[in-house]
């Protein structure tokens, strides 16, 4: 299975959106497979991550995110469920879960009723370890051009977090806990 077909199914490879998809979704690759790599214990599936997390932002192209270059009808936070729904319909459960767990640091069903977010009522935490690592991992990188390869620190991983409720920060640290436990060490820049 090639990740950049099932995109191509969706996105015009010579869109702005399909080239800003594909470098992020690389980095994305290529820090959660880093993780993998250095972690102990733990036993990721290195193939099904390397392929999970090229297709984790597929479902970007039906929301209303101008910015990106995505002018669907859908709120941006819907990209996960989206991308889920994309990925079932092509056979990939277990690829579409890390498209709707990856969204934040994971969405409970109380965030979906208290914050009132257009999410279907289910819970969407990051399950496996291949979910987690790649949930983390996506925090590191934006998708605007500007700042596309630039890694970011684990502090403003957190000023972000910390705009959407403490909590969601609780959770961040609780997986880089979890990482450095089992012998990961953030490097300044994990993509070299």
């Amino acid at each position: 299975m090639n990740p950049v077909d099932i995109i191509k199914k969706y996105y015009n490879p010579d869109s702005k959106i399909f080239k800003m998809l594909l470098q992020h979704s690389r980095n994305v690759t290529k820090m959660a497979v880093y993780i993998a790599l250095n972690i102990k214990g733990l036993n990721p599936d290195i193939d099904f991550i390397k392929e999970a997390a090229m297709l984790h932002d597929i479902g970007i192209f039906m929301t209303n995110a101008a910015s990106l270059g995505c002018y669907g009808k859908y709120p941006y936070i819907c990209h996960g469920y989206l991308g889920r729904e994309l990925l079932e319909e092509t056979g990939l459960p277990k690829h579409a879960l890390v498209c709707e767990r990856h969204v934040g640091v994971g969405i409970t069903v109380d965030d979906i009723k208290r914050q009132k977010l257009p999410l279907p009522l289910r819970n969407m935490e990051p399950v496996s370890i291949e979910e987690k690592i790649i949930c983390y991992a996506d925090k590191f990188f934006n998708k605007s051009k500007q700042h596309a390869d630039k890694q970011k620190t684990i502090e403003e991983i957190e000023q972000g977090l910390s705009l959407f409720g403490h909590s969601n920060v609780i959770k961040f640290r609780l997986l880089t806990k979890l990482f450095k436990e089992n012998g990961f060490h953030i490097s300044p820049d994990c993509l070299s």
